[in-house]
């Protein structure tokens, strides 16, 4: 049950802030909403520790900094490549190892891979990722490793 008013509050929370609006109907709309997406995931089940990973907050706070940062960077690369005059790109595939123990884990790291530009995440086979990047040096290791670390951290607890 109190996973289910967390995501309640989630999502009110979300909706909320998307959408800027604070008269009584609205909040109603808002409340009415949120409580009918909850009815609705404890009917099918989902509402669980994968669900709804209340476990993941503190944690969650320092690794999305990071995340950002690494966004940032790649984009500056990408840019960089794209706008070179004779476009230096030499895509690959390349197979990667995850240490995570969790589905939700691997998840967060294959999603990470694939939010940080110049690299993909296009297959999943157990603990195995399947990613395609740009150049080598978008996967030469070093901010896989870093990103496998920091998502490992990130699920101990769970």
């Amino acid at each position: 049950m109190v996973r289910a008013f967390s995501l309640g509050v989630m999502l009110f929370g979300v909706w909320l802030l998307l959408s800027g609006h604070y008269t009584p109907l609205l909040l109603g709309f808002g409340v009415g909403s949120s409580i009918l997406v909850v009815l609705i995931a404890m009917r099918m089940d989902v509402v669980d520790h994968e669900g709804v990973p209340l476990y993941l907050g503190p944690r969650v706070l320092a690794y999305i900094p990071w995340l950002l940062l690494e966004i940032l960077r790649a984009n500056i690369i990408v840019a960089r490549i794209i706008l070179h005059p004779a476009l230096p790109i030499s895509p690959i595939m390349v197979h990667f190892q995850a240490s995570q123990k969790t589905d939700l884990g691997r998840a967060i790291y294959a999603n990470s891979i694939t939010l940080t530009p110049g690299t993909i995440t296009t297959g999943v086979e157990g603990s195995e990722l399947e990613i395609h990047a740009l150049t080598w040096a978008d996967v030469d290791g070093r901010e896989e490793d870093e990103m496998d670390r920091r998502v490992t951290r990130l699920e101990q607890g769970i």
